[in-house]
């Protein structure tokens, strides 16, 4: 019966340690996880907006890109440049009536 309880006491004392350490553990990463400056929830928040923001990146970039090449094209000819006033403001010259149609 000694060596039993021999057996025994150690087991709770290593528990009870293993339990302080694991118990430290859990409430530091719930402190890095939510309450620190720079806690996890706000940095997967942060991620995310980065990604929205580089794709409207690339969109704007791309949108700037085929305004160049429409701007070169319409400075480039005067035809280009009177076809665009005139489909895209209505501008006409002094003798002309200009009939807009609507399709429903």
């Amino acid at each position: 019966m000694k060596e039993q309880d021999h057996n025994t006491t150690p087991k709770p004392l290593i528990s009870k340690l293993i339990n302080k350490y694991i118990i430290t553990f859990l409430i530091f990463l719930v402190w890095l996880a939510f309450f620190d400056r720079n806690n996890l929830v706000d940095k997967m928040q942060l991620k995310g907006k980065i990604t929205t923001l580089k794709k409207e990146k690339a969109y704007y970039q791309a949108k700037i890109e085929d305004d160049k090449r429409k701007m070169k094209e319409l400075l480039s000819n005067k035809d280009n440049l009177e076809k665009f006033a005139r489909e895209q403001y209505l501008m006409k010259n002094k003798n002309e009536d200009i009939f807009v149609i609507v399709k429903e």
